[in-house]
Formats: C-alpha cells, sequence, structure tokens
C-alpha cells in the first residue's frame, strides 16, 4: 500500500494506453505483429502522472494541488490527445481558474466522460485494500474536472477495483463485480457494473456490445466493459490487453483503465511491451 504499488499501476496504465493507441488507425483484428517503434502514451497516462505526483507530496488527494498539477502538465504538452472540452478546461485552470467554477460549468451538469476513470488506479493501488478510502480519495479526484455523478462513479469504481482486484483472486468473476460495486454510489456505471455479471466468460465482443466500450466516451459507457474484462483476466495482462483492444471502441481509453487495474497486480510486466513503450518522465 503506498508509493511503489500507485507507480506499478502507473506503468501498467500507461503500457495499456500506449498499446491501446496502436490500434486507432487500424483494427487490433489485423494485427499478427506488434509495432517496434516506440509506442506513445497519451492524455490518459499524463493526467495519471499527475495524481501519482499529488498522492506523492500530499498523501491524498489535494485537490487545488491536483488541479494546477493537471494544468500544468497541459501547458507543457498539449498535444496529448486531450479531447476538446478538456484542452477548454485545462487552459482555463492554467490561466488561474478555479476548478470549483470551471468543472460543473464544462457541459450542462458537468461532464460525465471516462476521462475520470482513466487516469485514476493509481489511487486505488496507493489505498491497496482499503476501498473505502480509495471511493473517497477518487471521487475527490475525479470532481475536479468531472462534476458530473457519473463521471465520479466511473473513478469509483475503477479506484475500488484496483484496491480490491489482488485479494478476490478466489472469487468468479460475477462475484467480483458485485464486491465492487457494493462501493459504487447509485449510477447507470453501477447498473453496467451489475449487469457485466450476465455476460459470458470468454466473449469480449458480447460483453462491449451489451455494455459499451468507449464509444460515446462516457463512464457509464466504458468502465463496466473494462471490469468484466479484469474480472475474466486478473492473471493474464497480455491477454486482458489484446482482448479489450479487439473489441474496438476507445481503445487506448480502455486499455489504460485494464491496465492500470491489472499492473498493481501482476508481478511482472511483459518486458518486451515495456521496451517499445516511450519511457515515464
Amino acid at each position: 500500500m503506498g508509493r511503489e504499488d500507485a507507480r506499478r499501476s502507473l506503468e501498467g496504465l500507461a503500457l495499456g494506453d500506449a498499446f491501446g493507441q496502436l490500434f486507432f488507425a487500424r483494427g487490433a483484428e489485423t494485427f499478427d505483429h506488434l509495432d517496434p517503434y516506440p509506442w506513445r502514451w497519451t492524455d490518459d497516462t499524463h493526467m495519471a502522472l499527475s495524481i501519482v505526483e499529488v498522492l506523492e507530496r500530499h498523501g491524498t488527494i489535494d485537490q487545488d494541488a491536483l488541479a494546477r498539477a493537471f494544468a500544468r502538465r497541459f501547458s507543457e504538452e498539449p498535444w496529448r490527445g486531450y479531447a476538446g472540452g478538456a484542452a477548454r478546461l485545462l487552459r482555463g485552470l492554467f490561466a488561474g481558474g478555479d476548478w470549483r467554477v470551471l468543472s460543473p460549468a464544462l457541459f450542462p451538469g458537468g461532464s460525465y466522460g471516462n476521462g475520470g476513470a482513466m487516469r485514476v488506479a493509481p489511487i486505488g493501488a496507493w489505498f491497496l485494500g482499503d476501498p473505502k478510502r480509495a471511493a473517497e480519495e477518487a471521487a475527490r479526484s475525479a470532481v475536479v474536472t468531472h462534476a458530473h455523478p457519473e463521471g465520479q462513479a466511473g473513478a469509483i469504481a475503477v479506484a475500488v477495483a484496483t484496491s480490491l482486484v489482488g485479494g478476490l483472486q478466489s472469487l468468479a468473476p460475477g462475484d467480483v463485480l458485485e464486491e465492487v460495486a457494493r462501493h459504487v454510489p447509485s449510477s447507470k456505471t453501477r447498473d453496467g457494473i451489475l449487469a457485466a455479471r450476465e455476460v459470458p466468460a470468454g466473449d469480449a465482443f458480447a460483453a462491449a456490445r451489451t455494455l459499451g466500450c468507449g464509444l460515446h466516451v462516457s463512464a457509464q459507457d466504458t468502465v463496466p466493459f473494462c471490469l468484466w474484462m479484469v474480472a475474466h483476466h486478473r492473471d493474464d495482462f497480455e491477454t486482458a490487453l489484446w482482448r479489450t483492444a479487439r473489441a474496438g471502441g476507445d481503445r487506448d481509453t480502455t486499455c489504460a483503465i485494464v491496465g492500470g487495474i491489472l499492473g498493481s497486480t501482476i508481478e511482472f510486466l511483459p518486458e518486451e511491451w515495456l521496451a517499445r513503450r516511450e519511457r515515464l518522465p
């Protein structure tokens, strides 16, 4: 519990992010080899770096410090793949705006996108085995950019899954999903996690059709699918990532979420993949 676990999660998240990003130009189903050139990570990892930075400095999510870190990193590398709404918010933060004002005003009711979930796994790893604290800290991290309850529910679900997954190895996949959902507030995201219990094992395409796989870039359209994947592939990082990518959708984000959760518990990430991935600062 703490720094090393969060950094392991961050490595898995960045590896999943960069792996998933490979498939935006061409579908994963056509791949018979891995690209040899450096795999670039995106805004998912860029924002997760700020999460870990704030945890290491404060031991908790200091929301003002997190907003400053998000804005600073964005100003340094705005080309990391930020969506239009996120870029607008981060420019406002960098100009001195208050996240308490800017975040709720970003969209009517605030954003319920998957950005709060994509970056949050290191919080669950930092508070490994303490899902209640992981949920509280995840919500604090999400609201800085995602004022809508669904955006926060997605972040809570991913952080809780990361906090718990290492201790749930003996449970059936459906029981894993039910245990995570127990800590998630009432929401479409929670409903999707519970619905994921009924999706057959081994059929990622059915999971994507039933639960969504990020095509709508919302928490409720992304997180249940990712947790289904984790529940069924807790011991196999490579298989989980390949099946996540092949299912389509917002691949860098879905792979980042799956990679971040599994990265906290898998003893060794694939060395060949790490050698190809762009290094973290």
